[in-house]
């Protein structure tokens, strides 16, 4: 079988192929419905690392479990969209490590995110309560964030 990596000639280095697992790099192309390819280079590591604008893919992510285990020279199928099918071309031991402040810098964000959530359900509530005692003034809400 093709695919089958015991049949798979060793490398030039003498070491065997390495299947795509976290701490591989990988190279492939997704193949779309009309042929069309597109080149993607990336290092797969555990969810927490992932930073995929830097080239980090975490290993719970659709594409690197459609391609876990899976040797270079495989075709993979994998329906997301126009993609029907990834080809591997390579995969290598990582050789870069991920930046291990990522995950912090990614839970600040989304602790920043909600709050900014809910200030604006909170200002839209304002601006649209009237009450018999009087209506909420949503400016008293921004000064919160002015002092942050």
């Amino acid at each position: 079988m093709e695919n089958d990596p015991k049949t798979q000639p060793e490398k030039k280095t003498g070491e065997k192929p390495r299947p795509a697992l976290s701490g591989a790099h990988v190279e492939l192309e997704l193949v779309d419905v009309s042929g069309g390819r597109e080149a993607l280079s990336f290092d797969i590591v555990p969810d927490k690392l992932a930073d995929f604008k830097n080239g980090f893919l975490g290993e719970k992510t659709p594409l690197a479990q459609a391609i876990s285990g899976h040797f270079a020279g495989e075709h993979v199928p994998y329906r997301v969209d126009e993609i029907v099918e990834i080809h591997i071309l390579d995969v290598q031991r990582s050789q870069v490590s991920p930046d291990k402040g990522i995950e912090a810098r990614r839970q600040a964000a989304m602790r920043k995110a909600v709050k900014q959530s809910d200030l604006t359900n909170a200002m839209l509530f304002a601006s649209s309560f009237n009450g018999k005692w009087g209506d909420y003034d949503p400016t008293g809400l921004t000064d919160e964030i002015d002092k942050e």
